[in-house]
């Protein structure tokens, strides 16, 4: 089987890394958006769990890790709801990770670990614990696959990076010790300059803001009239939509009809009528530089003030006004 990724080119995969990819916890990924509300406020912003874990995926085989990591890259996400991290703004659940807290049940009530048995796997050493996976995950703020990989997609997707520079980044990067490194200076600032107009440029744009505050107030109340069950998030997106748009309850559809491209937001700190704060994510990528590791906030002043700006602007949290909510 080939698949074609738009930011790693080509890859085949055979056997058990096919079969997964065949399954249907994968396959329910293209109904997942990576940004959660976005996409019902800017189609553009439309790249899925999917693409994000096949391209982890590829990326882990392409650093050279072993199947195993693959398999883990590839299953990370398969446990999101629908809307992504949406459910974590229903819940207030602050750390974002509503999805690790179900991984097990939902990876156990699947085919997945049938598949893996099948060709030789154990289940519980590749899926549960994902710190012996280090290309894959890397507490903050260093780099990991995952982290680098929705970076580059998004930015990639939503025009603001090129292939090339793409391309640059992807050859700075050497492995030590089964963990990820910069080389140069000049790439790292980039990749933290790309990273923060990711996690707050992208995460935190007034519109997205609004996205994520509208819908997780709908679904917080169709929960709450038991319009709708936590077994129904784990459904695809439009699935879900449509569910919630043929509830018979004019509070509800008055909500719903506040979430559609025409929006038109601001950010505002003296006059708002949202407010939210988004999980802190920074980054401080480690560097083989003149023979030895450092960080990068150590040899460049940009990424150091880059870093403080953006933890400012998280903690800060986003201020948003509503200019129009009418359909034109």
């Amino acid at each position: 089987m080939i698949l074609y990724d738009t930011i790693y080119g080509q890859c085949e995969v055979t056997g058990v890394m096919e079969e997964l990819l065949n399954s249907s916890p994968v396959q329910r990924l293209k109904g997942i958006h990576q940004g959660g509300a976005s996409y019902l406020v800017n189609p553009k912003w439309n790249v899925t769990r999917y693409d994000h874990s096949v391209g982890a995926m590829i990326l882990v085989k392409h650093l050279g890790g072993s199947v195993e990591e693959q398999v883990a890259a590839l299953l990370h996400d398969v446990s999101h709801t629908a809307f992504s991290h949406v459910v974590d703004f229903v819940f207030d659940n602050e750390k974002e990770d509503y999805h690790e807290k179900i991984y097990e049940s939902v990876l156990t009530s699947s085919e997945i670990p049938e598949i893996l048995v099948k060709y030789g796997f154990d289940e519980k050493a590749i899926l549960y614990d994902h710190s012996k996976w280090t290309l894959l995950e890397q507490p903050a703020p260093e780099l990991c696959v995952d982290r680098i990989d929705y970076t580059l997609r998004d930015m990639y997707e939503y025009g603001h990076i090129t292939e090339a520079e793409v391309k640059r980044f992807l050859q700075d990067i050497v492995i030590i010790d089964g963990k990820i490194h910069l080389q140069s200076i000049e790439v790292a600032e980039w990749f933290v300059d790309i990273y923060y107009k990711e996690v707050i440029g992208f995460f935190m744009d007034p519109l997205n803001i609004y996205g994520y505050d509208v819908l997780a107030n709908v679904i917080q109340y169709a929960l709450h009239h038991q319009y709708l069950t936590l077994d129904d998030l784990l459904g695809e997106d439009e699935e879900v939509m449509l569910k919630l748009q043929n509830i018979q309850d004019s509070e509800l559809q008055q909500k719903l009809s506040q979430l559609h491209p025409q929006i038109v937001v601001e950010e505002n700190e003296q006059d708002y009528d949202i407010y939210r704060k988004n999980k802190v994510r920074l980054i401080d990528p480690s560097m083989f530089y003149n023979g030895k590791i450092q960080k990068a906030s150590t040899l460049s002043e940009k990424v150091k003030q880059l870093g403080d700006e953006a933890y400012h602007k998280a903690t800060r949290g986003a201020f948003v006004k509503v200019l129009s909510s009418s359909r034109v």
